[in-house]
C-alpha cells in the first residue's frame, strides 16, 4: 500500500468499508475465503493514516450465516483486537439506485454511505461464472433478495452493472491459496501471491489469464468493460512486482505445517502430470490450473514428448539440457518450453494445446 502511495487517497475522518468474501463459515486455508491477516494489514494501514471510522462489511451467499463466517473465519477477533466494526450486510437497510443497465438495483446502505471501500476478494474458480474476483465480491453488499435476483438473471449482466455504480477505491485480491474451481473451497492452489491495484475491470482482466481463462471468456467482466466500468489490462499497464528475490516455493509450501491445504487438493490431483523440482508457487499454481483445463490434451502432449510424460517446472532445471516439455524460464533447457517468470495458465494451456511453442 505504501508502493501504492494510498495514503494520498486517505485522509482522518473517512468512512472506510472494507469488504472481504466471506461467502461461507470456513478458514481461508481451503481457498474459498479471505485471509484475516491481509485484511488486519490494511487496518493497521488506515489507522497509521488517522483513519479511525472503519467497517468490515460482508453478507455470505443465500442460506448462510454471515455472523458464523465472521467467527470461523478470524474476523470476530480481528475487529475486537482493533475496535473495528462489524456488519452483516443481510441485515443492513437496502437502498434504492437507479441503473440503466438493471431496473430495480438495491445496495446495502454498507456501501452508499461509506466515503472509501477497499475491496478484499480472492481470486479463485466459480462453478458458474468462471472465475470470481475483483468485480463479482461485490456481490455482498446487496440484500439476498437482489442475490437470488442476480442469480435468476444469469448473473453476469447484473454484475457487470453492479460494478458502474459500486466503485471500490482500492482492490486487494487475495490470491494466496484460491480454490481451482468452486466458490465455496475445498480445491485450494497455493499460489502465494497479493495483488494491489485501482480499477475492478483492470485487475480481474490481468488474473483470468493467471487461472487461465482469457477476459472475455467471463462473462461478467466483458460486459462490465462495455459499460464503462474499467479499462483491461494490456501492453500498456505498468505491472510493479515486489519481493521478486522472495519468492516462496511450491515445494517449501507443501511441507508447511498445514498439509492438507498448503498443497491442496487441486494441486495433488494433477501431481502426477507434474516433474517439480524447486518451483516458485505462483509458477507451479499456473500449471495445476493450466492442466485442469487441459485434461485429455495435455496428457496427449506429455505421451508424445519423450520426457515421461511429465511437465518439468521449477529452479532446478535451470541450465539444464533436458527431454521432454518444461514450464517457465528456469526449464528453457527442455525441447520445448512455455516462456514466462512465471507464465500464466492461459499461456501454458495454449503450449500444452499446440498453440504455441
Amino acid at each position: 500500500m505504501r508502493r501504492a502511495d494510498v495514503a494520498s487517497l486517505l485522509r482522518p475522518g473517512l468512512r472506510v468499508t472494507i469488504k472481504p468474501n466471506l461467502v461461507v463459515a470456513r478458514p481461508a486455508s481451503g481457498g474459498a475465503t479471505t485471509h484475516p491477516e491481509i485484511v488486519e494489514g490494511a487496518v493497521r494501514y488506515l489507522r497509521a493514516c488517522g483513519v479511525d471510522d472503519i467497517t468490515i462489511a460482508e453478507g455470505s451467499w443465500v442460506g448462510a450465516d454471515t455472523a458464523r463466517a465472521f467467527e470461523a473465519c478470524g474476523y470476530a477477533a480481528l475487529a475486537k483486537k482493533y475496535g473495528v466494526t462489524l456488519v452483516d450486510t443481510k441485515h443492513d437497510k437496502a437502498v434504492s439506485v437507479k441503473n440503466p443497465y438493471l431496473e430495480g438495483m438495491k445496495i446495502c446502505e454498507s456501501a452508499v454511505s461509506a466515503d472509501f471501500i477497499i475491496n478484499v476478494p480472492v481470486l479463485k474458480g466459480h462453478c458458474q461464472t468462471g472465475m470470481t474476483c475483483c468485480l463479482k465480491n461485490m456481490k455482498g453488499l446487496i440484500p439476498d433478495s437482489e442475490k437470488r435476483r442476480y442469480h435468476s438473471a444469469g448473473l453476469d449482466r447484473p454484475i457487470a452493472a453492479l460494478a458502474t455504480v459500486v466503485k471500490p477505491q482500492l482492490h486487494i485480491v487475495d490470491s494466496i491459496c484460491g480454490d481451482l474451481d468452486f466458490e465455496e473451497g475445498g480445491n485450494p492452489v497455493v499460489s502465494n501471491r497479493i495483488l494491489l491495484g485501482f480499477d475492478a475491470v483492470l485487475l480481474d482482466s490481468y488474473c483470468a489469464p493467471l487461472i487461465g481463462y482469457r477476459p472475455d471468456d467471463i462473462g461478467h467482466l466483458r460486459l462490465a468493460k462495455e459499460f464503462g466500468a474499467g479499462s483491461y489490462a494490456g501492453p500498456s499497464t505498468q505491472v510493479i512486482e515486489m519481493n521478486a528475490d522472495k519468492k516462496p516455493t511450491a515445494g517449501r509450501t507443501r511441507s508447511g505445517a498445514n498439509k492438507e491445504h498448503s498443497a491442496g487438493a487441486g494441486a495433488r490431483r494433477y501431481a502426477g502430470m507434474i516433474d517439480e523440482d524447486g518451483a516458485c508457487s505462483a509458477c507451479y499454481a499456473a500449471l495445476v490450473y493450466a492442466l485442469s483445463h487441459t485434461g485429455g490434451a495435455a496428457a496427449k502432449r506429455l505421451s508424445q514428448s519423450g520426457g515421461a510424460g511429465k511437465i518439468k517446472v521449477g529452479q532446478g532445471f535451470a541450465g539444464k539440457t533436458l527431454k521432454g516439455l518444461g514450464s517457465g524460464n528456469c526449464t528453457s533447457g527442455c525441447e520445448a518450453y512455455v516462456k514466462g517468470c512465471p507464465p500464466s495458465a492461459l499461456d501454458i494451456m495454449e503450449f500444452l494445446n499446440g498453440v504455441r511453442h
